[in-house]
C-alpha cells in the first residue's frame, strides 16, 4: 500500500472562532484536539499531512452566497486555535504541506492532486468542516482522481444536522472508509 495523507479541511477563525464569519462555532471547536492527535499520529508515521484552506479575494463571488469569511492573508484565514500553534511548532516540516483553494473541493483547479501523487499517496484522510459541504466535495474530488478516502466521523464537523447523512452519503457514493 502506499503512503497515506491526512488533509485538515477548512479549520479556519473564520469556520470555527466564535467570532467568525460563517462559523461552525462549539460543533468545530470540540474536534480540535481529535485531528491535532491524528495529524501526530500520521507524522510520527511518516504520511503527510495537507492544510487545505479556503482563500478568497476580497469581492470573491461566493460572498453573494455566504457570508465574507477566509479572505487572504486575514485573521479569519488563520488556522484556528491549537491547530494554529501545532502548525507553528511542525513549520519546515517537509510532510506538511498547505494548499489554498478557492472552492469547496480542495482538488479543483489546486496543486492537491499532484503533491498526494508526486509523494506516492494512493489514501486521503479527510477531516474539517463543514461535513456536507467541502469535506463532502473533496471526497468526490480523491475519488474521482482515483484516491482510497477516509472519513474520520469525530474529526468532522458541520452548521447543520446533516453530518452523519453526509458521512453515510461518502461512504454509499465513494467507497469511503468510516471511522
Amino acid at each position: 500500500m502506499g503512503k497515506e495523507a491526512l488533509l485538515i479541511i477548512d479549520m479556519s477563525n473564520d469556520f470555527v472562532h466564535d467570532d467568525g464569519g460563517l462559523t461552525v462555532g462549539e460543533k468545530g471547536q470540540m474536534i480540535v484536539p481529535n485531528i491535532i492527535a491524528l495529524a501526530d499520529s500520521f507524522l510520527a508515521e511518516g504520511n503527510e499531512i495537507v492544510i487545505c484552506m479556503d482563500a478568497h479575494e476580497e469581492e470573491d463571488p461566493h460572498f453573494d452566497l455566504w457570508p465574507v469569511h477566509n479572505v487572504i492573508e486575514s485573521w479569519g484565514q488563520k488556522l484556528y486555535g491549537d491547530l494554529e500553534r501545532w502548525l507553528e511548532i511542525h513549520k519546515g516540516n517537509a510532510l506538511v504541506s498547505y494548499v489554498p483553494k478557492s472552492e469547496y473541493d480542495a482538488f479543483y483547479q489546486t496543486d492537491l492532486e499532484n503533491i498526494l501523487k508526486s509523494r506516492g499517496v494512493e489514501r486521503v484522510h479527510l477531516t474539517g468542516v463543514c461535513t456536507d459541504i467541502c469535506d463532502f466535495l473533496t471526497a468526490y474530488g480523491a475519488y474521482a482522481r482515483g484516491f482510497k478516502t477516509v472519513a474520520h466521523r469525530s474529526c468532522m464537523a458541520t452548521f447543520s444536522n446533516n453530518h452523519d447523512v453526509f458521512i453515510e452519503q461518502m461512504k454509499n457514493i465513494f467507497k469511503t472508509e468510516i471511522r
